[in-house]
């Protein structure tokens, strides 16, 4: 397997500029190789150690990533397949927007790269924990294999809009609506 001479400009230059996402998920060429391309835990895109600083191309890249069962994430054409560096996820929620309340609520999440997507059965919120410190880790799926970390103060947000349910197991969970679907942030400890 050889390492990335490409350069990301030379990639991004031979992709078309279509408005829709393109569909990767369809696209198996072999493995090219690995490209040192990293996507840092704060959404910061890095090509050999520097941060990409143009948004457009890094927009470009993040319509032609893609998730594979083995673990890794790709950038995908129809000729060419690089194995880049994910710390985390590829996206972080910068924003969250409420419409409505109570169960019929809608919650909409803006990533850094201005993807948007409502909680919902299409695009659900996770919240898992870190070992051993136990630290929340909350999630929403954004496309594919593909999802987002949720930055501090969204997830903040969200446990000031939280409201107690019973849980299915007996005790209480605490957890949002969106689109008529509990999300479970986590669960209550009898003493609260």
């Amino acid at each position: 397997m050889r390492r990335s001479t490409l350069d990301p400009e030379t990639l991004a230059s031979q992709l078309s500029s279509a408005s829709s996402l393109p569909p990767v998920e369809r696209w198996n060429p072999p493995l090219s190789g690995d490209m040192d391309l990293r996507i840092a835990r704060d959404g910061v895109w890095s090509h050999e150690g520097r941060p990409i600083q143009r948004e457009a191309l890094v927009r470009l890249f993040a319509s032609i990533l893609r998730y594979d069962p083995d673990g890794h994430y790709y950038l995908v054409t129809p000729v060419e397949k690089w194995r880049i560096q994910v710390d985390d996820t590829p996206f972080l929620v910068v924003r969250v927007d409420v419409e409505g309340t109570g169960r019929e609520q809608r919650l909409l999440f803006t990533t850094n790269l201005d993807d948007r997507v409502s909680a919902g059965s299409a695009h659900p919120l996770m919240v898992e924990y870190r070992s051993p410190s136990g630290e929340p880790s909350p999630y929403i799926h954004i496309r594919g294999g593909l999802r987002a970390l949720l930055s501090r103060s969204v997830f903040l947000e969200l446990i000031e809009l939280g409201e107690e349910q019973p849980a299915v197991s007996g005790g209480r969970d605490y957890g949002v609506w969106s689109e008529g679907k509990f999300f479970n942030l986590g669960q209550l400890d009898d003493e609260n």
